[in-house]
């Protein structure tokens, strides 16, 4: 048995205070802080929050050896009683996968807390807090009749997040399984603001997860319990999956416009089908997780993508959204991707491979060279349920078939077992999906959607292209965006560049900019740039497109809309 103390009595300090005990069954044991938690592909470094490490045996401090940035080495005796290992971790950053402590509340991401102890990952956890008055905890784990709370490993232990504050608990369920609700939005009386604005939240949310289990022809969700643990910001969105809960950021002004809240359950939709498709049906290359090291995932394009796709049609299914909303958003999904140079240069695979390097570290130029598995991949999904219709099948019926027949048993999946997945529902994507996986070249997208009478129109912009976007800073106009291959970056202008004056007049808005452009003319903008004055020749093009949108075609078929409609609902044609 591990015991882990925490002390968060010192909300104001930002600091929690952490007490490690064991009897050690060596004399060297290793402490090693995860470098990253798990659905969050990026090394954090957690130890940079980490401070004043000291380790005890009875009275005697012991010498602690770094061997590594988040790792160290200690030499104690097996037959001198427990060791005590102290540190503290700075809590103040705000996100669903790191720390946050203050007066109002803390969420602890318990990788970013917890130093796994070498040779005693697969022990049972035992977790106590201590907490401010009138706080009370709010985490996945199993409470014992002590008060404390018990994992039986160290994998279930940093799995469950931990949320403690003044906050107000809401249950319900779903298929017998028992579900909690808390909000945090700020401050304590800002929590019911959320069920103030949406009275029926808590059956609008038990509805999308109903549809899940729908969806998955699973019976009851896999969880034994689940928590659901919204930060409600003014402005953010995410979410972090768990095997029995989520963590979800979503900000209130995104809540007051009129597809705001059918946002939020697509969030929560998205997170909660993730206890099938990740958390069990899970990649191989994440059985057992390597919490130091990065593993190449080969297929987060299905882990994510799926998820992607799928969560739309969550609130439809539901009841808590139309066909028509379902379509504007798949068209915005649809519109973006088209609208994003980098699906030419990185292939879907690559995507996937080079997500602990690129997506998460995306800067202004990202979009040129790089693109997301979750949208490549949501996009691919389409294009899969719409050819698995031409056979009879859809990506559902793939999907629950991947469940049972490894998702349920808990065995990690290889690229090999997807292909092999697919290919058995439809014989031609044995050659199709690998090439369309590891191809820079779009699938026939626009043939797909014909297929259920959909089409794609291409929307003009209002003004010429100049292949920049700028936004206004304190006054100042500012390059934020240069397009690849465009006539700003022809011109010379770069992302940072203060946009001072168009041909002689000054500039402070982007809707100046846009408006004042002449396409075909070579017009003199004048830029600043390190404190420097610079006077650019820049030529913009006609319109380009600016966005597409998803419309029913007017002249489908009636065997085309009985496509469509199935496909709405998400059953086999």
């Amino acid at each position: 048995m591990v015991d882990l103390l925490l002390n968060l009595q010192a909300p104001h300090r930002h600091l929690v205070e952490v007490t490690l005990r064991l009897v050690p069954r060596t004399p060297v044991l290793r402490l090693r802080l995860p470098a990253w938690t798990p659905g969050s592909y990026l090394i954090r470094d957690y130890v940079r929050q980490l401070e004043g490490l000291e380790a005890h045996q009875g009275q005697r401090r012991l010498a602690l050896r770094r061997l590594e940035p988040s790792c160290w080495e200690l030499v104690c005796d097996p037959t001198a009683g427990a060791l005590q290992v102290r540190y503290r971790v700075m809590a103040c950053e705000l996100t669903v996968r790191t720390c946050h402590l203050d007066s109002e509340h803390g969420f602890l991401a318990l990788a970013a807390v917890v130093l796994e102890l070498e040779g005693e990952r697969w022990s049972p956890h035992r977790l106590r807090l201590q907490l401010p008055e009138g706080w009370r905890p709010f985490l996945t784990l199993a409470q014992q009749t002590d008060g404390s709370w018990l994992a039986p490993d160290f994998d279930a232990l940093v799995d469950s997040p931990l949320e403690v504050g003044p906050h107000r608990e809401h249950r319900f369920e779903v298929r017998g399984v028992p579900h909690r609700w808390v909000t945090w939005g700020g401050t304590p009386e800002q929590g019911d603001w959320l069920l103030q604005r949406f009275p029926t939240l808590l059956d609008d949310v038990a509805a999308v997860a109903e549809s899940c289990c729908r969806l998955m022809g699973s019976g009851p969700p896999p969880c034994r319990d689940y928590l659901v643990v919204l930060h409600l910001t003014d402005d953010g969105y995410g979410g972090l999956e768990h095997d029995h809960g989520t963590v979800l950021v979503y900000g209130r002004r995104a809540l007051e416009t009129p597809n705001g809240l059918r946002k939020l359950l697509q969030l929560f939709g998205h997170e909660y089908l993730h206890q099938w498709n990740v958390r069990r049906l899970r990649p191989a290359e994440l059985t057992p997780i390597d919490y130091q090291r990065p593993p190449i995932v080969p297929t987060l394009w299905f882990a994510e993508g799926i998820t992607s796709y799928l969560d739309q049609f969550l609130p439809l299914l539901a009841g808590r959204s139309t066909p028509a909303e379902l379509l504007g958003d798949q068209g915005e999904d649809l519109s973006r991707y088209r609208l994003t140079p980098g699906r030419s240069v990185q292939s879907l695979r690559e995507s996937s491979q080079e997500a602990w390097v690129k997506l998460y570290r995306a800067d202004a130029y990202a979009t040129d060279s790089q693109i997301s598995y979750y949208l490549k991949g949501a996009v691919l999904a389409l294009v899969l349920d719409l050819h698995l219709r031409r056979h009879g099948s859809c990506l559902v019926a793939v999907l629950r078939n991947l469940w049972h027949g490894l998702g349920q048993w808990g065995r990690g999946y290889r690229e090999t077992d997807l292909l092999a997945a697919f290919a058995a529902a439809a014989p031609d994507l044995a050659a199709l999906l690998p090439a369309w996986l590891d191809g820079l070249e779009d699938p026939d997208l626009d043939g797909y959607l014909a297929d259920a009478g959909l089409q794609l129109s291409a929307v003009a912009a209002p003004h010429p292209w100049i292949g920049l976007v700028a936004r206004s800073e304190a006054g100042q106009l500012m390059a934020s965006r240069v397009y690849r291959d465009g006539p700003a970056e022809a011109a010379g202008v770069m992302v940072g560049d203060e946009l001072l004056a168009l041909e002689g007049r000054r500039l402070r808005e982007p809707e100046q900019l846009g408006s004042w452009l002449a396409a075909g003319q070579e017009q003199e903008l004048l830029i600043c740039r390190r404190g420097q004055l610079r006077f650019l020749q820049v030529q913009a093009q006609p319109p380009h497109t600016e966005r597409w949108k998803l419309e029913e075609q007017p002249q489908a078929t009636p065997e085309a809309r009985e496509r469509r409609q199935r496909w709405l609902e998400l059953l086999p044609c």
